[in-house]
């Protein structure tokens, strides 16, 4: 059951850009300002019992973006989600991968998100994302979620996922990763690296696990993470993939999805889901290597008009 998004409107919106970490970011609080200015423009208020911002450069320790911070944030985002309520989720930061634990994901490896906090209090996992931003939205609500995070198609373990033409294309497990982690394992042989040795042939073993258990686990997820609510995402980049941390001309320092998404949604009227994927894709094209991922927790007709 779709939204129509005339009910309550809430957003919870994380910008990280690990000031003093290594890796340390520069446009994922620019990010959240701006779409904080783009949802405002759609409806949203910024008002605390409608929108909430986690960022590192908060004073208030309550407002930076821990886990635990985080984890509450998304409880209070769906807490009291009712039909045609219009949630709004935007995550910028890093992204990473961990070895998938319960057969799940077509390529073996579960996606997460990492806290400011996470080298102390660990990093969230897709497998809890969806058990509270997806499993607990009823029928009927909405839930518009961006990740521009690296590893991030899978980020809310959505099963459906499209093509530009509305298309619900299967998961594959990547060729690229066993490909690589194999020449990776040779390598660490050769230059008598034992211990790189290991470490690079699990990851060769991991992935070749994983193309023969696509079916399996695209059917698990189809049966254990789909959705009643309304849920659709939009991710920087497949799992395989790293999202640019950049700048634009006369835009500043941003994720170029985050970017992407605003530049097509502000300059395009009525687009429809397929139009909306394609003109980021178009956007980030011979600049950047990622590719936009769009996903629903339901099979849905991608040529519908997006709004939120």
């Amino acid at each position: 059951m779709l939204s129509n998004c005339q009910g309550n409107k809430k957003a919870l919106l994380i910008g990280i850009n690990y000031f003093g970490q290594s890796g340390e970011l520069r446009g994922c609080i620019n990010d959240v300002n701006n779409i904080k200015n783009l949802i405002k423009s759609r409806g949203f208020r910024e008002d605390p019992a409608q929108m909430r911002i986690l960022t590192d450069d908060h004073r208030n320790g309550s407002m930076h973006p821990t886990r635990r911070n985080i984890i509450e944030g998304m409880h209070w985002l769906v807490s009291g989600a009712r039909p045609n309520d219009s949630l709004f989720f935007h995550y910028s930061g890093h992204g990473s991968q961990k070895a998938d634990s319960d057969g799940d994901e077509v390529d073996g490896y579960d996606e997460t998100i990492v806290p400011v906090d996470a080298k102390s209090a660990g990093q969230i996992v897709d497998d809890e994302m969806n058990a509270i931003l997806v499993q607990q939205l009823p029928p009927g609500a909405r839930l518009t979620a961006i990740f521009d995070s690296c590893h991030s198609a899978t980020a809310l373990d959505l099963p459906f996922v499209y093509d530009c033409y509305g298309n619900i294309k299967p998961q594959k497990a990547s060729r690229k990763n066993l490909i690589e982690s194999g020449i990776e394992t040779l390598i660490d042989f050769k230059t008598g690296n034992p211990i790189g040795a290991m470490m690079s042939g699990r990851k060769a073993l991991n992935s070749l696990m994983a193309i023969g258990n696509e079916g399996k686990a695209q059917e698990m997820t189809e049966q254990t993470r789909s959705s009643q609510g309304d849920v659709v995402m939009f991710a920087g980049c497949k799992d395989h993939q790293t999202s640019a941390d950049t700048n634009v001309q006369g835009y500043g320092a941003t994720g170029a999805a985050s970017y992407a998404f605003i530049d097509a949604v502000t300059k395009g009227r009525n687009l429809t889901y397929i139009e909306l994927l394609a003109t980021m894709r178009e956007t980030l094209r011979n600049k950047y290597s990622q590719v936009v991922q769009m996903s629903t927790g339901f099979a849905t007709d991608m040529n519908k008009p997006f709004f939120f």
